[in-house]
Parts: structure tokens; sequence; C-alpha cells
């Protein structure tokens, strides 16, 4: 691998043993074997370089989800969609030391103009790209560009998102798969059959 690549790696290490706060340049070039100026060169800044490394996990994981929710052909949108948050909720436990870091860079990002930019960048991507999930899981022709597909991406992610935060400040009142089952088919049932809820 190129320093790029070497730093890179490194990063993703650091996220999980030390946290974004605590990692420093020096922990990066003694981690990759590499030194100072390649981080400048290559990502810019520290920051930089970490959330690019943040922004890899993202797409990877991006990728695992799209695997897990397309795995059935004959699924429907919904049902992919609420598979995705369920092996998301699944699996945080797993992945909780690179999810603070990435709470932390956020709010770095607040502060730093190219960092936001680095960031908005990412997240145009990924809603590109479950974008593309959303027309594949509907058909019949419908394009990823189509408007009404990046708005429910952006509701996907949204969901994500929103699911994450609460679980890091409280998994125990984190919703289960199972949960999030009942309580879409409740809103459904609600919003769309005119059923009138129990005990109304």
């Amino acid at each position: 691998m190129g320093h790029r690549q070497d730093l890179l790696a490194a990063a993703r290490r650091l996220l999980e043993d030390k946290g974004y706060a605590h990692i420093t340049a020096r922990d990066l070039v003694a981690a990759s074997g590499t030194n100072l100026r390649s981080i400048g060169y290559h990502f810019g800044s520290k920051a930089g370089l970490l959330n690019e490394a943040i922004g890899e996990v993202l797409e990877e994981w991006t990728e695992q989800l799209a695997r897990v929710a397309m795995a059935d052909p004959h699924a429907s949108p919904a049902e992919r969609g609420l598979l995705t948050w369920t092996v998301m909720l699944e699996n945080l436990s797993s992945r909780r030391a690179l999810l603070l870091s990435y709470v932390e860079a956020l709010a770095q990002a607040e502060r730093t103009p190219s960092l936001r930019a680095q960031f908005a960048d990412q997240y145009r991507r990924l809603r590109a790209r479950v974008a593309e999930l959303v027309a594949e899981s509907i058909g019949e022709g419908v394009r990823p560009a189509d408007s009404r597909c990046v708005t429910i991406a952006s509701l996907v992610i949204a969901v994500c998102d929103g699911l994450s935060v609460q679980w890091l400040l409280d998994p125990a009142a984190s919703p289960s798969g199972s949960d999030l089952d009942e309580g879409l088919r409740f809103l459904w049932s609600t919003s769309f059959t005119g059923t009138e809820p129990a005990g109304s």
C-alpha cells in the first residue's frame, strides 16, 4: 500500500481504539509508518484524514446493509427498509466506537467549513447510493434521480442516524426490529385505512 492507504488503515484502527477526539497526528504517523507531511499532502489535515476514514466506513456499512436489504427479490420496498433498520440496530454494539467517533467528528465539522463540506459531500454520495436502492426496490422504470427516490433515501438515512444516536445515549430504551415493525404497521393502518386506534 502507498502512504495514503497506510494512513487510512491506521486512522480506522485508531478511531476504534482511541476515539476521534483523542487521536493526534503523531499517533497516525506512528500507526501508519508514514510521516507528518504525508497527512497534509494526501488529506490536508489530520481531521481531513480522520473524516475520510469515517466516510469509508460509512460507505462500507451502507453496502453491507444494501446486500441485506436486496437479498430477497420478492420483498417490498417497505419490508426492505424495515429489514435494513433492524439489522443496523442489531449490529450497533459492535460499531459503538466508530459511531462515537462519527458523532465527535460532526461536532468538529460544524466549526470548520472545509470539514463540513467534506461531510456534506459524503452525505450526497450516500443519498445517491440509497436512492439507487430505492429505485431498484420500486422498479417500474423509476430512476434513482427521481426526486421522490432521493427524498425517500434522505428519510432512510435520517432514521438510521436518529436511531443510532438514540441507541448511543440509551441502548436499553432503543426499539428493536420487532418494535419498529409493530409501530410502522400501526402507523400505516391508522393513516391509510381509516382504522381507529384501540381505545380512541
